[in-house]
């Protein structure tokens, strides 16, 4: 750039060395030098020329050092050493404002980072608007770092007024709106993406790169505006843009999934042949979106098809794509066909998670029975799978149930072991397999390890306790139980008031019962047969004819149906009492019940006689 005649140039404190520099405080390294200087070159990209008009310059009386005039290359290093120091960016800076006011203007890549690092942003706007008026702009990758550094900072008011700016060159304009495109779309703000490719095309003469159709058709994806991705991705491809472009996988992965996630899964799949067709490499995030819309389509036959590809592709990486194929299989009833998912993930080096090991053997225990979850499980193990919390729960359960209370208690300590202490579910399985073994004090022992490790019991582990303490009279133990759980504000349900009655019904104290069944009632109990079995027996034993009436008026209303043998012991009391007229009622009511008694006992006989 030239340097003209008559011109405040940045000059520097000459030593015995000409290219020392010194940043005393006594000998300042800045002059603004008087001499007119004939026109040359700067060939530098890091070279600031300060020029300012004549008639604002110092006297000559006013200088106190000497100068000299150094060569130009020498002018450079000078400058380029100021916009590289920390404790001169300052001053550099100063001296540009200055140079503001001449005809001839010339920056470097040092001066747009100190003023981004000193975020001033209205200099910076300015500087730029100064390079574009003396067609001076920098290089497309220092530009494209100016427009992230802008939206990393928010400063998207100076990132519009910059785009404005480079949209003076094409070449600029599409690079600083490709970077602009992709830092609006990392913050997720799609309609600003949108506003800079839209004014991008309406610049004269500029054209999209591959790289800005992505990042538009992303922001179009993200909004769920599929009909708008094709058509960016069909403007693409009548652009006669090279589909060779590193961007192209991209671009078609971001189509596949915005038409998969639209229920278009089918179309996609005809837009992945056509990347086969022209020998663009597919991803594996492509197969992902692919095969998790499909999967969740229930589209069994592509979905093989395509997982099977990406196995042999080695691009089985997403372990969620793998357990919507998963849950896909167990919805379709192929639970077998789960374990074969597992098989290729660990073919794939692919990690399985414990919602892929929890799904596979609840799936087992809903459709195949107890006894094939627990193989599955145990074949899970052997693939060194690692189990999580849910899924020990869930095998602790099917064991409890299959009555292998030893490798149920074994599991559990492992469970434990490896830090999962805090699954009630897994506690309250325990503590239902000690009730029927009747392990009591085991039991109370559990409770206070549960408590120990900062567990807190619910209503599922106090039934359990309640239940066995009964059924061993043990009614101080129950009455305690039952004062901590209201004290631990665990409000009792059906299953609590019906144990707590059947345990001071086995002890006859008949009383009790019928004080908890009244409290059952004022807090809007529901009576189920259970319930209605036991007062029933209570009322007939106590002769409250009264309230045995009221019991069976009220299991009327609610639909309670009775069987044969509460009707017999509701006949006997009444008989009993001499009360015709309650037999009548009874008998009238219980035509309707006889009828779902006689069904049930004959559900019963049948299931008898197939199990012998």
């Amino acid at each position: 750039m030239v340097i003209l005649s008559r011109s405040w140039v940045a000059t520097v404190n000459h030593h015995a060395n000409p290219n020392s520099f010194t940043t005393s405080p006594t000998k300042p390294i800045f002059f603004l030098s008087q001499k007119p200087h004939t026109s040359h070159v700067c060939s530098s990209r890091c070279s600031l020329v300060l020029e300012e008009d004549e008639k604002k310059s110092p006297g000559p009386k006013q200088d106190k050092w000497p100068f000299f005039e150094p060569a130009p290359d020498v002018l450079n290093r000078v400058l380029s050493r100021l916009l590289q120091d920390p404790k001169t960016q300052k001053v550099s800076s100063e001296f540009y404002e200055k140079a503001k006011e001449n005809s001839e203007l010339r920056t470097t890549k040092h001066l747009i980072n100190y003023l981004v690092s000193s975020k001033n942003w209205d200099l910076l706007v300015s500087l730029c608007e100064d390079l574009r008026e003396y067609k001076s702009l920098p290089d497309a990758h220092t530009c494209s770092q100016l427009i992230r550094s802008c939206i990393r900072q928010g400063k998207f008011r100076v990132t519009h007024c910059l785009l404005n700016v480079f949209r003076t060159d094409k070449s600029l304009a599409v690079y600083s709106s490709d970077a602009a495109m992709k830092g609006f779309n990392k913050l997720q703000m799609y309609s600003s993406t949108i506003q800079v490719f839209d004014r991008m095309k309406q610049s004269v003469g500029v054209e999209p790169s591959p790289g800005c159709y992505c990042r538009i058709m992303e922001a179009h994806e993200r909004i769920r505006d599929s009909q708008k991705v094709v058509e960016l991705f069909q403007e693409f491809k009548s652009k006669s843009l090279s589909f060779l472009a590193k961007e192209s996988g991209s671009i078609y992965t971001v189509l596949c999934s915005s038409l998969a996630k639209s229920g278009r899964a089918l179309e996609a799949l005809e837009f992945l042949e056509e990347m086969k067709d022209k020998g663009i490499p597919q991803g594996s995030a492509l197969y992902s979106t692919l095969i998790r819309a499909l999967a969740e389509a229930r589209e069994v036959v592509v979905v093989e098809k395509l997982f099977k590809e990406a196995g042999e592709k080695k691009m089985l990486k997403d372990p969620e794509m793998c357990l919507k194929v998963v849950l896909m299989y167990i919805r379709e009833g192929k639970v077998e066909k789960t374990l074969e998912v597992v098989a290729a993930m660990k073919k794939s080096e692919l990690k399985v998670t414990d919602c892929i090991f929890c799904a596979i053997v609840n799936g087992f225990c809903k459709q195949r029975g107890f006894a094939e979850a627990v193989k599955a499980y145990e074949w899970l193990m052997k693939q060194e799978c690692e189990a999580g919390q849910v899924t020990y729960a869930i095998t602790i359960n099917a064991y409890c149930r299959l009555e292998d209370y030893n490798k149920a208690e074994m599991l559990f300590e492992e469970m434990v072991n490896k830090g999962f202490d805090k699954c009630v579910v897994a506690y309250s399985n325990i503590m239902d397999m000690y009730g029927k073994t009747r392990r009591l004090s085991d039991a109370v022992k559990l409770m206070a390890k549960m408590k120990q490790r900062g567990c807190r019991p619910n209503i599922w582990i106090y039934n359990s306790l309640i239940d066995m303490h009964g059924r061993a009279m043990d009614l101080r133990r129950v009455e305690k139980i039952w004062k901590e759980m209201k004290r631990m504000k665990v409000l009792p349900d059906k299953v609590s008031y019906t144990s707590m009655i059947s345990a001071y019904n086995r002890a006859k104290e008949f009383e009790t019962c019928v004080e908890l069944y009244q409290e059952f009632r004022m807090n809007r109990g529901k009576i189920d047969r259970a319930m209605a079995g036991i007062m029933v027996g209570v009322f007939s034993k106590t002769s409250r004819i009264d309230e045995l009436m009221r019991l069976l008026q009220d299991m009327k209303v609610e639909r309670t149906k009775l069987d044969a043998r509460l009707y017999s012991s509701v006949l006997n009391a009444l008989r009993d009492a001499g009360l015709n007229s309650q037999i009548r009622w009874l008998q009238e009511s219980f035509d309707i019940a006889q009828t779902s008694a006689s069904r049930y006992s004959n559900m019963q006989n049948k299931r008898t006689l197939q199990g012998s």
